[in-house]
């Protein structure tokens, strides 16, 4: 079941009343594509989330029943790569009237660099909207990448990037 960010915020609303603390929830992904009105919908939900608030949202989301899939990751982590420290720092907030839940998207860098690792048909479009939406160039996007970590095979990673970087920074003239 797709959601729209209408949709998503619709959840995180019943998520809120049920949160005892604040937390803070770093949307990833096609989530954060579609907070930040980039996608339509995104097809699961993805957040990266400080250590310190992962137990406060795994007890909300036994409480409340959802049936659909969220995935979310310790510290800056998304799928296979681990963000630098400052990632929740150059992250997004996203306005919400939300009491506990802090809502906030990955930087469309941090997007694109999370994206990298993956790198299928889907990644490509997400990239490609992320760099011409948010005008990010070749040197910031391989700046960034430089700070990833990458958890499986490095040499992978690194030919993705310069695949995404040939497809999206070819020369003119």
């Amino acid at each position: 079941m797709p959601f729209d960010k209408s949709s998503l915020i619709d959840f995180l609303r019943v998520l809120d009343k049920e949160v005892s603390r604040k937390i803070t929830l770093t949307a990833a992904g096609g989530t954060a594509m579609t907070l930040l009105n980039l996608k339509p919908s995104t097809i699961d939900v993805d957040f990266t989330i400080p250590h310190e608030d992962i137990s406060e949202f795994e007890d909300v989301l036994k409480k409340v029943p959802h049936g659909f899939r969220i995935d979310y990751w310790p510290d800056g982590m998304v799928f296979s790569q681990t963000l630098p420290e400052d990632y929740l720092r150059k992250s997004m907030p996203i306005k919400t009237k939300l009491k506990n839940i802090t809502l906030r998207t990955l930087h469309p860098i941090d997007i694109v660099v999370t994206k990298i690792g993956r790198l299928d048909e889907r990644d490509m479009q997400d990239i490609e909207s992320c760099i011409k939406s948010f005008k990010l160039k070749k040197r910031q996007i391989e700046s960034r990448a430089k700070l990833v970590e990458y958890v499986g095979r490095e040499e992978n990673y690194k030919t993705n990037l310069r695949y995404v970087v040939k497809k999206f920074f070819r020369r003119t003239g």
